[in-house]
Order: structure tokens, then C-alpha cells, then sequence
């Protein structure tokens, strides 16, 4: 495989402006609830996530708006119900938002967009929380024993100091009244926490926190603060304040100090001087024995209360996690699981261990998204990306090989490569999904309220790297009703539109018979009925709704005459293209079996019958296996069966597609979808089979690419290759222990499990700094930090970067590292195949990949890969692989402490 390291596609990711979990804490009665963590940015984007135990998976984004920003977030979730046979159903949970306006809005998870939205007469909203539905609990009972209040309300505070009440009963969002007027206009409500239900605690912009009595507006106490240090503001600037176990008060501001406040008598008890500059953010723990800090000068600073009479809150460290503010954060307790998740202007969230602070590593999570915004047309050269409401289209003009003999003088890499298109989007909305055709002529861009397609063409024949972009006119019943995903056929022939979340659409791409070939959607566009899925609401996520059964992936078959889609339920849909039901009604000999005759009645309302082609419902896609989690990955081989079945008795394995799925667990999966079972190697290979590199990384695979029988998976900081023409092979030894014995594959270490975060610290480590493999008797050591490998194959020929620092290595070093993955990695995992090919190979030298798309193939010429004389050459699939470091990221100016100055 080819590759072009590409660095010039632009992706600015967001700042995190606001992080909230749908449960800060799970008891054992609650263990089915469905705990996700929101992450707000600064764009108007809300990250979907599920902590999953640790695997931390992206599940989906609610895209915003121009103009709008996420600066708030707030989970309600109703209590739990018992019904008369004793089925326990899970509360609902309700998500909502502010940013930084005088509106607050609720959000659709199941449609990926908002729900509905409220403002009132007041100023800018500041802070917002959920009054909790349980009334305190008295000295000596259980919290649990609290009766559940009816009345559901929100409080916001404003800037102009209005404490602002929005009722949210009856499943719906209005204003209420305002509850608390503050005489100064100057004084601004910037932070808000519950003591109880009728006790409220906020933190002001005037050196105050105030605590009022929701029941009547009554102010109970004002907590001065003083003024602020020498040299500084004359008021200080309550940042953040919470509440410990429903007493005790914690309150971070703009002098650096975290001040513990005694929640019966509203006396300061404690305060902490442990940050150089504002504290923007606290966290603590569901007992109350853990409080964490987060502030502008970059620290992460834990605090626990020492034991005795005399029990005093102390730092016990801090760590600069963070390359900027810190600026929200979050806990979640709850199934195995105790972690603070903090984010900031560094667009990454980090995962900390709460109760093994110490004890485990962090964790960073990538700031790229996990669905991949780029797009290409292999057969033009075009790569297609999007944020937020730009289209970028970029061509990669000479094939790879030809820039290697270019002029050492000549500038190959500006020269390869060339802007040809920048589209902005009209509207408010940002956008949720693209395609683009293979040949480049058509463009699909869509967002939650509006789809917009384009027909892309050469302005002349003596420009044809200058594009003209003719809007193509869509019928506006199907286009006002927006989507979360747009695919289009391999063909150019279809196009595959995910409506409402989970309503599957498709609709015939018409080309003219004129010289232009300009192409226009048919009007009618047909839902495909889904498989009804018999799925009782206690055990799935009755807390969010059908949000499970959105459809987040889509992929056409190769010859474009299968359509599959898979949710985050893990269930798999399947369709045919009519000329394809007499070859894949049962996979052997077209006949039909009682399902697919069953099923006639749902098919006739589900079929589409233009120019005499219609999709139909594969008749074997219920027999398509439930996955353990949400797919991250669904893709098709380039495998496309014959017409006629194998007669060979030996060949007795059948021709069908292959469709290949990955989900969080990992777990990886080939299908035959016409069959509905597994491949014979899928069989012979599970998870567990898979070698140690793969299974041991805790980044999700972003995506798949096919090059014939091997297979390209990526994710943000890895690249793999499997050859699925042979098994994998035993474990073997491949990473040594802290005692510098090596530890076979599979072998299991005596300790507890994880609590979400990072790994286990081992004492005195330091972190990993090389990779070592056993070949027979020796042990070669990889370097981490050493040149970055070329995803070579046997045949021995390189590739070079499209970075301009991967052409400055030498030949000596090239060879070297050749020889290094002949040598060490293809014995080290395939050494007992025939032909010592490679089984698998990987590398972790590229930097955070935002995605890698193909952008053609071509036949090897026998005379640079010294084919052997009547072998067929192989075809050669050339990528663009798409690096986003963060240090190509414009942030706004950060604070620097003593000792601190910038590069």
C-alpha cells in the first residue's frame, strides 16, 4: 500500500467548553442504567460517549449551529419504576444545554438534534442545574429512603444576577418565573450547585456565594470571600462551586483558592491555596473523601481529608495534564468504574483515576472525532473534508511513484497537491455528514435540517484542476427533513440517506444522456423497512429511548447491489439490489425459503422500482449475528462473488460478500450477509487469536481499507495490517514484564481490574519506551521514538511520505527498516506459512490520524517489485492518510508560570 502523509487537510477541533455524565453514581440497583458522557464545545457540537468499563467509545455527535457554542451541560434522569409484575423500568434521561444566551435547550438523542427550546425576559444564561427529585434524607437514614418530590424544575442564573426557574414536568420545557432578582446589576451569577432539594448554593462574580431557599426565593446566608490579593481585582470571581455529600460546600475562584465552607453553619473552615492563577473547575468524589481542582494554570490538583479529631483537608499532588486551561470537569462512580473526565481548550478530554488516584495512569482520548469527516473519488484523486459548515475538495494530482524521481530541487509537495474547491454551506446549522461519488461528480452534503447535493465538473478542458460546482435542485419534501449520514453506491447509482436517526432512505441518482452527464436525484425516495427487532424496554436503554437503534454506519457492497447498516444496538440490516436475489436468496442456488416468502408482504412497501430495479429485504439478514456492542467499523470487502456457485469439491466454501464489522469490545467480525453466518476464517479466528500489539491498544479502529485479501485497519494512533488468506498464529512471547521476563500472549497478570482510566503504574516507570520482539533465540528492540516504518509488503517496495521531513531519510535508513519488518515482524507472527508472508504488521509512528482514504490503485510493474515471471501483478492501493496533530492547532494565549516560557 501507497501512502500520501497529508497534513494539509484542515480540521480545527473545538475547545471542550462543558462535560457532564448522565449518572454521577451507580448503585448496585441501578446497574443497567445507561451511563454516557456528554462533552460540550465551543463550535455548538455535543459528543456522545459510553465510558463502557474504559473502552470510552464516540458513539455519535449532536451537531450545532453557526454561531452557537456550548458552554453548559445538564443531565436529568428521572427515577426508576417498578411495574405491577415486578419489571423494572430504567428513568428516562433528559439532556440540556445554554451557551452563553438567554435560551436553554433540550436535545433529541435519537434524532441527533434539538428538541426543544425556552427562553425567558432575562439576561444571558451562566450556569445551569436540575433541582434533584429525592428530598434530604434526615440524620441517621440511608439517602435512599428519600421520598420523590413531584415538580421538575431547572435553575439557571444570569449575568444580570437573576436566579431563572424553567419547569420541565409532563416531558416539556417552558419558563417559569424568576425566582431571585439581585438589586446590583453588577453582580453576576457564574456557578450553581444543589445542598439539597430546596437548598441552592451559588457562586457570584462579587467575592459572594449565596445560598437560597428554593421553596420562596429567601436568600439564608451570603459567604464573603474578601478581596482579592495585592495587585489584582477588587472582586473575586466564584468560578465553581460544589457540595459534599449534601453538606459541606467546596468553592473554586479567581484568586487560585479552593475554600471548604461548612454546610450547617456557612463558615468558611478551610482554605487552600494550591493553584497560581483562577480555579475554573472542580470535581469530587460520591462519598465526599476526594475533591479535585482544575485551574488557568494548567494543574490538576488532588485533595483529601486526613483522618483524626483534628481532620483537615491537603493537597496530596497535582500533575499538568492539560497543555491549557482546565476548564470543566466531571466524576462518574459507578460499575467498576471511578474516574474525573476534564476538558478544556486543548480539545482533549482527559480520564483520571478518582479512587486510585496514584495508583493508575491517565488517560488521553483523542480529539478527533471517531467517525471520520473525509471523503474521496478514487477514480479523480479527490479528497473531501468538513467541520462545522465548510466543505474542503483537494486533488492529489501525480501518483506516488512519480514523486520520487522528482528534482531535489523541485517542491513536490506543494506541487502534488492543490485546492480546487471551498464550499460554506448555507444555513445555521453544521454539517453532519458527506459523500461523494467515485468519479468526483457528485457532491452530498447534509446537516440535521437541510440536504444539498452538487454536480462537480473540470471548468474546461484547459482547466481541469479548476472545478465548477452547479447546485443540483432536490425535492424539497426529502431535503427539509436533513440527515445524520449520507452514503453513495460505488456505482454512482444510488444514494443511501439516514433520516430521523434510524429511518433508512434511498433514492435513484439519475445522469443525463447529454455530453455534461450532469446528475439529479429521482424524486422519489423510498424508506427501507428495517428488521422489527422484538426488544423489551426494561432490558434495553429505556433511559434514552430508541437512542440505540440510530443507525451510525452504512456501506454499499462493491458492486453496489447490497446495502448493510448497522446500529449501536448492534443489530445489522441488510438489502439487495433486485438482480442480485436470484444468486443470494440462501447463497447456493437462488431458491426460496420460508422467511424470505414470509416477509413478501413488508418487502412490496419496502421495495423501490425504478427503470426495473428495486431493493428488497435480504432474505437471510435476520440470521445475521447480534454484536456485543456498538460497531465502530462497517465495511465490504472489494470481493465481489460470481454469478455461478463453486462446483469444485474442493472448494467447498461459498461465494458471497464479506462484510466486515468491528465493535468497542473489542471484537472483530467477517460475515457472508447472504448467508447470515460467519466466514470459515472468521470462525477460525477469534479475538483471542488475535496478536497481543492489536488487542492491547485502547484506541478504537476508526476505519478499514481492502487490498484484495489483506486488510488496512487504523485508528487515531495505530495502523494494522491482516492478511486474511492465511490464520493467525499462536501467541508467541512479545512484551516483557516488569521483572524483565517476557509474558506469552494471552497470559493473564494477578491484579484488579481498571477503574476506567489508564493502565496499572508499576513502580519506578517511567513509560513505555521500546517494543520488543522475540524471533527464535534473539530479542530485537524498536524504538518508539526511531523513523517512521513503511507499510511495506514482501516484495520489498517503499513508500514515501507526503510530509516533507519523511523525505529527508536516507536509504541506509530506509533498508534498514525494511530489513528490520522482513526480518523481525513477518517471522515473528508468520514464520511457519508458506512463502513467509505476512500475517500481520503494524506501526504506531504516525501522528493522530483524522482519517485515510483511498485515492486509487494501479497494477506493480514486475520491474520494481521483481515479480516472478507468469504471476499476474497485483494491484497496489494507494491512500491518503490524514495526520492532525495538535501542535498544527491555533489555541488562544494560555498563562505562564515562572519558569515557563513559550517554544
Amino acid at each position: 500500500m501507497d501512502i500520501h502523509r497529508c497534513r494539509f487537510v484542515p480540521y480545527p477541533p473545538s475547545a471542550i467548553n462543558a462535560v457532564a455524565f448522565s449518572y454521577p453514581t451507580i448503585t448496585k440497583s441501578q446497574k443497567g442504567a445507561p451511563v454516557r458522557l456528554a462533552i460540550g464545545r465551543a463550535n455548538g457540537d455535543i459528543e456522545i460517549w459510553n465510558p463502557l468499563n474504559g473502552i470510552w467509545h464516540h458513539e455519535t455527535t449532536l451537531h450545532g449551529g453557526k454561531d452557537r457554542s456550548i458552554d453548559g451541560l445538564v443531565w436529568v434522569t428521572e427515577p426508576d419504576q417498578v411495574l405491577q409484575d415486578g419489571t423494572k423500568l430504567v428513568g428516562k434521561s433528559r439532556l440540556f444545554s445554554i451557551g452563553y444566551t438567554s435560551t436553554v435547550t433540550e436535545w433529541d438523542l435519537e434524532k441527533g438534534q434539538p428538541r426543544k427550546q425556552a427562553s425567558g425576559m432575562h439576561g444571558d444564561i451562566w450556569c445551569l442545574a436540575a433541582q434533584p427529585f429525592q428530598t434530604p434524607a434526615k440524620h441517621g437514614e440511608k439517602s435512599a429512603s428519600g421520598v420523590v418530590q413531584s415538580g421538575k424544575k431547572l435553575v439557571a442564573g444570569t449575568m444580570d444576577g437573576s436566579l431563572v426557574l424553567y419547569s420541565i414536568d409532563e416531558d416539556d420545557l417552558r419558563f417559569d418565573r424568576i425566582l431571585v432578582r439581585s438589586s446590583s446589576k453588577k453582580t453576576k451569577m457564574v456557578s450553581i450547585a444543589f445542598q439539597n432539594r430546596n437548598i441552592v448554593v451559588v457562586g457570584c462574580s462579587d467575592s459572594a456565594i449565596r445560598v437560597y431557599d428554593m421553596r420562596n426565593g429567601n436568600v439564608l446566608r451570603k459567604m464573603t470571600l474578601g478581596s482579592d490579593l495585592s495587585g489584582g481585582a477588587k472582586e473575586i470571581i466564584v468560578w465553581s462551586v460544589k457540595c459534599l455529600n449534601g453538606r459541606d460546600i467546596v468553592s473554586g475562584d479567581s484568586t487560585g483558592q479552593v475554600c471548604i465552607w461548612d454546610g450547617k453553619t456557612y463558615t468558611q473552615a478551610q482554605r487552600l491555596q494550591t493553584h497560581n492563577q483562577d480555579v475554573l473547575s472542580l470535581a469530587i468524589s460520591a462519598d465526599g473523601s476526594t475533591i479535585v481542582s482544575g485551574g488557568m494554570d494548567r494543574r490538576t490538583v488532588l485533595y483529601r481529608k486526613t483522618s483524626g479529631a483534628t481532620a483537615r483537608w491537603s493537597r496530596v499532588w497535582h500533575r499538568r495534564y492539560h497543555s491549557h486551561d482546565v476548564k470543566t470537569m466531571a466524576s462518574f462512580e459507578g460499575n467498576g468504574m471511578s474516574v474525573v473526565v476534564s476538558g478544556g481548550p486543548d480539545a482533549s478530554p482527559i480520564v483520571l483515576p478518582l479512587r486510585e488516584a496514584g495508583m493508575e495512569n491517565h488517560r488521553t482520548l483523542s480529539h478527533l472525532p471517531q467517525s471520520p469527516p473525509l471523503q474521496s473519488a478514487p477514480k479523480s484523486r479527490l479528497i473531501v473534508s468538513w467541520w462545522e459548515r465548510e466543505v474542503h475538495i483537494w486533488r492529489l494530482k501525480k501518483p506516488l511513484r512519480d514523486l520520487v524521481d522528482a528534482p531535489d530541487g523541485e517542491s513536490v509537495v506543494d506541487k502534488n497537491r492543490k485546492l480546487l474547491a471551498r464550499i460554506l454551506i448555507k444555513g445555521e446549522a453544521n454539517i453532519t455528514s458527506a459523500a461523494i461519488s467515485s468519479d468526483g461528480s457528485l457532491l452530498v452534503v447534509s446537516t440535521t435540517s437541510d440536504i444539498k447535493a452538487f454536480h462537480l465538473k473540470p471548468r474546461s478542458e484547459s482547466k481541469k484542476d479548476e472545478l465548477k460546482i452547479i447546485k443540483i435542485e432536490l425535492q424539497e419534501e426529502f431535503s427539509r427533513q436533513g440527515a445524520t449520514r449520507v452514503q453513495i453506491s460505488p456505482d454512482g447509482r444510488w444514494l443511501c440517506s439516514i433520516q430521523g436517526g434510524n429511518k433508512v432512505f434511498i433514492s435513484s441518482i439519475v445522469y443525463d444522456t447529454t455530453t455534461d452527464s450532469k446528475p439529479s436525484l429521482h424524486p422519489k425516495a423510498v424508506r427501507l423497512q428495517r428488521i422489527h427487532r422484538k426488544i423489551q424496554k426494561h432490558t434495553s436503554l429505556g433511559g434514552l429511548g430508541q437512542y440505540d437503534r440510530m443507525v451510525t454506519h452504512v456501506a454499499f457492497s462493491p458492486d453496489s447491489k447490497m446495502l448493510a447498516v448497522a446500529d449501536l444496538a448492534g443489530y445489522i440490516d441488510t438489502w439487495v439490489l433486485d438482480a442480485a436475489q436470484s444468486k443470494l436468496r440462501n447463497g447456493v442456488n437462488g431458491t426460496h425459503d420460508e422467511e424470505a416468502s414470509s416477509g413478501s408482504e413488508d418487502e412490496e412497501e419496502a421495495g423501490i422500482d425504478i427503470e426495473s430495479r428495486r431493493w428488497t429485504r435480504n432474505p437471510k439478514g435476520s440470521l445475521i449475528p447480534k454484536l456485543q456492542a456498538a460497531p465502530t467499523v462497517l465495511s465490504f470487502s472489494d470481493h465481489v462473488p460470481t454469478l455461478n456457485p463453486p462446483t469444485s469439491d474442493e472448494d467447498d466454501v461459498p461465494d458471497d460478500y464479506v462484510l466486515l464489522t468491528i465493535t468497542a469490545k473489542p471484537q472483530i467480525l467477517l460475515i457472508n450477509p447472504s448467508l447470515g453466518s460467519l466466514t470459515p476464517w472468521s470462525r477460525r479466528n477469534p479475538i483471542t487469536r488475535f496478536p497481543t500489539e492489536f488487542r492491547n491498544i485502547r484506541d478504537l479502529v476508526k476505519g478499514a481499507l481492502w487490498s484484495g485479501e489483506r486488510l488496512w485497519l487504523y485508528g487515531s494512533a495505530f495502523l494494522f495490517m491482516f492478511d486474511l488468506s492465511q490464520d493467525l498464529a499462536e501467541p508467541i512471547p512479545s512484551h516483557e514484564s516488569s521483572n524483565g521476563e517476557l509474558v506469552k500472549q494471552g497470559t493473564k497478570r494477578k491484579r484488579g481490574p481498571d477503574s476506567g482510566a489508564g493502565s496499572k503504574t508499576e513502580i519506578g516507570a517511567v513509560g513505555p519506551t521500546k517494543i520488543i520482539h522475540r524471533v527464535e533465540d534473539q530479542v530485537e528492540e524498536i524504538p518508539l521514538d526511531g523513523p517512521v516504518l513503511d507499510p511495506m509488503d514482501e516484495d520489498g517496495v517503499s513508500q514515501l511520505g507526503e510530509d516533507e521531513s519523511e523525505s529527508e531519510d536516507s536509504d541506509d535508513d530506509i533498508q534498514g527498516e525494511l530489513a528490520l519488518l522482513r526480518g523481525v515482524r513477518g517471522k515473528s507472527v508468520s514464520e511457519s506459512q508458506p512463502g513467509n508472508k505476512l500475517a500481520f504488521w503494524h506501526t504506531y509512528k504516525y501522528r493522530p490520524i483524522l482519517g485515510i482514504v483511498p485515492i486509487g490503485q494501479e497494477e506493480e510493474s514486475s520491474s520494481v517489485n521483481g515479480a516472478i515471471d507468469g504471476e499476474e501483478p497485483r494491484k497496489v492501493l494507494e491512500v491518503a492518510l490524514v495526520e492532525r496533530p495538535l501542535w498544527d492547532v491555533d489555541m488562544p494565549d494560555r498563562y505562564f508560570g515562572n519558569g515557563e516560557w513559550e517554544k
